[in-house]
């Protein structure tokens, strides 16, 4: 049973502040000396990292399209095992979810698998009376979300918040919080959304904290903790990534990390590592050579487009990465691997292991996949089904290569990236946790080397 009491911060719509919000609630509640599970509705990489910072604890994602909806519990009751409180950020607006499959993948529907109240952001910038019908009607639309308060964001004076608290007092909500304007607590977004975490360093730390003081001076933590520990207890078993690994010596699996590689979700370290890998991580800004023994390379998704010039002038670890990925040794890379790997990103030398060139693009390519592996790879299995998620907004010439990595079959038929050796190279991004056996069978491949 998991009893770990929870909250799901969710909104009317994107930018109506739940990552400040949530940030800030969990930052506020770790203050206050609680262990604090922190948790991000959708496949985004970035506010976790915010989240991490807040609580001490990895930022762990609750994907429904990724995973399935039976994982969801599983998988939350795994990252808040021992927790004190559990914070859910939403993603979009409550009610929305992977497009043209209702409410598959919404906030609403993470909130009703983990049987957790909601709490309700709203900006109230441009408005005083509609408030309180913006909540009736999140508030009834679906009979199984539990709204159990709301706090209001962009508060413009005293009189402002007087005259939605009276509007709200027809509602039979509770207001749980009032945040003023404080455009210094905001942090710098670019063409992927937020700045992460790992990139401004002290400046981060200090957002963070600065939205944990807004939170503490402007909610009811009490009455927000109390709401937290209405929810009941889930009879669902917490995942686990441990599992027998094959006699032998432990492969050392290098992972990429850093600035320029910051997209990676903290299960897949915990696969590998219960498959029988010694996992290192290294950073390619910094380091000029691959950790010692390094059986097989992970370089998952980041911002590679904005450390070129110095990925680039990094030619000793590139010429290591090319002749790993020559000699056969299994490599898996996605999105900013994907162009790491390539001849150039923007003009740029980079590692010339795919024969392919990248660019900045003014399209954003965005959405859930479902895809299918076209060849053996030391990845996956051919004919091996996985659900994944694009999100990039580069264009990779030619798009496939001669072998395919996946076969897509949403929205559009189509192949997609590279098998070559032992490198599976692609713009999808994947959960492995939905398929524990990809991490097994990439370990087992780095072991046999």
């Amino acid at each position: 049973m998991v009893s770990t009491p929870r909250l799901v911060i969710a909104a009317p719509a994107s930018g109506s502040g739940k990552t400040t919000v949530a940030t800030g609630l969990m930052a506020a509640f770790a203050a206050r000396g609680l262990a604090v599970s922190p948790h991000k509705v959708g496949p985004d990489y970035i506010d976790p990292g915010y989240h991490s910072l807040a609580t001490g604890r990895p930022g762990r994602n609750l994907d429904a399209y990724m995973c399935g909806t039976d994982l969801v519990a599983p998988l939350f009751a795994h990252g808040s095992a021992g927790c004190d409180l559990a914070v859910v950020e939403g993603v979009m607006g409550l009610y929305d979810g992977a497009s043209g499959q209702g409410e598959l993948a919404s906030t609403a529907q993470v909130a009703k698998l983990l049987k957790a109240p909601v709490v309700l952001v709203v900006d109230a910038s441009s408005q005083s009376r509609s408030v309180a019908a913006l909540v009736h009607g999140f508030a009834s639309w679906d009979p199984q979300v539990r709204i159990g308060g709301v706090i209001l964001n962009k508060v413009a004076s005293d009189r402002h918040e007087a005259l939605l608290r009276d509007a709200l007092d027809e509602s039979g909500l509770p207001v749980l919080g009032v945040l003023r304007r404080a455009p210094q607590v905001a942090t710098p977004s670019r063409h992927l959304g937020l700045v992460p975490v790992a990139e401004r360093q002290g400046d981060a730390v200090d957002a963070v904290r600065a939205m944990g003081e807004r939170v503490r001076a402007g909610c009811d933590l009490d009455a927000l903790m109390a709401l937290a520990r209405t929810a009941p207890a889930l009879p669902d078993e917490p995942w686990e990534p441990a599992y027998a690994p094959a006699q032998g010596p432990r492969p050392v699996v290098a992972v990429a990390g850093g600035a320029a590689f910051t997209f990676a979700y903290a299960e897949h370290t915990e696969l590998l590592a219960a498959a029988g890998a010694e996992v290192v991580v290294f950073d390619p800004l910094r380091d000029e050579k691959l950790p010692v023994g390094t059986a097989g390379l992970v370089i998952g998704g980041g911002f590679p487009e904005m450390y070129a010039p110095e990925l680039s002038a990094n030619e000793p670890l590139r010429r290591a990465i090319t002749e790993l990925s020559l000699s056969g040794a299994p490599v898996a890379a996605e999105c900013a691997g994907l162009l790491y790997l390539a001849r150039e990103l923007d003009g740029k030398p980079m590692c010339g292991v795919l024969d392919a060139e990248a660019r900045m693009s003014e399209r954003l390519t965005l959405g859930y996949r479902q895809a299918v592996a076209v060849s053996d790879s030391p990845l996956a299995a051919a004919g091996t089904r996985m659900r994944g998620h694009e999100f990039h907004r580069t264009v990779l010439e030619p798009g496939a290569g001669p072998v395919p990595a996946w076969g897509m079959h949403q929205p559009e038929r189509r192949v997609e990236g590279y098998v070559q050796r032992g490198v599976h190279a692609s713009y999808l991004h994947t959960h492995w946790a939905a398929s524990p056996g990809v991490a097994r069978r990439f370990v087992e491949h780095c072991r046999a080397r």
